[in-house]
């Protein structure tokens, strides 16, 4: 979540040196950078659940999975962002600490602040990423995984995915299951409090019923 930008320009070299001894994340823009804000509990514990199944299947294939704090580098347009998670199965990355160029898959969980963003311009400068086979929106309030998928053409195409259906990132092969009932739900959603549309909030509710 952005909060503020700088008002001059900023060299790559600069920026990665700086971002080391930061206390507060930046993205970089072609030669400007831009604070990031704090997320809410059910952003970070559906990164975290993400992190956590996607290391587990990748566990001794050679991919990496990576969360909030490794930038992907946009050579190509001068640009840096922190995915809320990428994985890279290129070697290549391995030659990198602080940012990574040949990711897969890279997901990124909305905010109301940054769902069109993440959308729309953030998603026009990963396809710069030739590497890059699906990038992955996910709600964080709502059970909606949208996965675009590079095709054999270069075409993006989406692959949606609700309750009661299984989640597939062809990308690395993962699959996981969407549940259909309750407010607790398993696999990426597990410990998320979801608003059903059907019934009303379930903190409104519990408020009403105690009234």
């Amino acid at each position: 979540m952005v909060i503020s930008q700088s008002e001059y320009y900023i060299s790559p070299e600069e920026y990665l040196e700086g971002e080391k001894v930061s206390e507060i994340k930046h993205e970089y823009i072609d030669g400007q950078v831009y604070a990031m804000a704090g997320a809410s509990d059910a952003h970070v514990t559906v990164v975290g659940n993400l992190f956590v199944l996607l290391r587990n299947h990748l566990r001794g294939s050679g991919c990496r999975v990576y969360m909030l704090d490794m930038k992907a580098q946009i050579d190509i347009i001068n640009r840096y962002f922190y995915p809320d998670v990428m994985v890279t199965c290129d070697t290549r990355d391995k030659e990198f600490d602080y940012f990574k160029c040949h990711p897969s898959l890279i997901i990124e969980v909305l905010s109301e602040s940054t769902e069109g963003y993440d959308r729309g311009k953030k998603f026009a400068s990963y396809r710069h990423l030739e590497s890059l086979q699906e990038y992955v929106l996910i709600s964080p309030d709502r059970m909606s995984v949208e996965c675009f998928r590079r095709n054999q053409d270069g075409h993006w195409v989406l692959y949606p995915y609700e309750k009661g259906e299984e989640v597939h990132l062809a990308s690395v092969d993962f699959r996981c299951a969407m549940p259909t009932a309750g407010y607790t739900y398993a696999e990426i959603y597990e410990n998320v409090i979801l608003v059903d549309e059907n019934f009303p909030n379930p903190t409104f509710l519990d408020r009403f019923l105690k009234h």
